[in-house]
């Protein structure tokens, strides 16, 4: 979705820039006739994250509690293990006293089993749901900044990433992640006093 919204903002841009004739630049026509200032500029998503404390925040969190919950789960998993073992162990060497106690073990075991995956996939969804919250909160917190931050200065700020960055090329200057990084991370610093 993303990606989407930057082609399309970058396709309306060139269309702009190209149907406009004796440009320089930095202004683009409007309708062919009017001209207006369009200042550009984008931020590397991925350097944003790495740098801005607020997010190192919200990632050390959420592994935090990953790791938890993969403890939580990991020595439910060994005990059932033991248990499956010892069953096993049972079954070889006629360890039960009739072929009745020997099915509910087995039952009690499949239902061990089944809760356990149950736990998996409940454990993983709440890790997705708070990913998701952390991400929604960093969208939030980093709109709310470029709001005040690029009135005057910006009409459109793009992002980008490494891996997957739309930008190819940009002059000097169009590239604000540092500057972002610096302002959002002097702003989390005071929230926190």
């Amino acid at each position: 979705m993303k990606k989407t919204l930057i082609a399309f903002a970058s396709a309306i841009v060139m269309m702009a820039v190209s149907a406009c004739q004796g440009s320089n630049g930095s202004s683009v026509c409007v309708n062919g006739t009017d001209s207006v200032s369009l200042s550009i500029a984008y931020i590397n998503t991925d350097s944003l994250l790495l740098g801005y404390d607020y997010a190192a925040k919200l990632n050390d969190q959420l592994m935090s509690k990953s790791e938890a919950s993969r403890a939580d789960f990991n020595q439910k998993y060994r005990v059932f293990q033991q248990d499956a073992i010892e069953f096993q162990r049972k079954v070889q060497n006629n360890g039960f006293l009739s072929m009745d106690r020997a099915q509910k073990e087995q039952q009690r075991l499949a239902k061990v089993e089944q809760d356990l995956q149950e736990l998996n996939d409940r454990l993983a969804n709440e890790l997705a749901q708070e990913q998701a919250r952390m991400s929604e909160e960093l969208r939030d917190s980093l709109s709310n900044f470029l709001a005040s931050y690029a009135e005057g200065r910006y009409k459109l700020i793009l992002s980008t990433s490494m891996i997957n960055g739309t930008v190819l090329y940009s002059a000097p200057g169009v590239d604000i992640t540092e500057d972002i990084v610096k302002a959002l991370n002097a702003r989390y610093a005071a929230s926190q006093k």
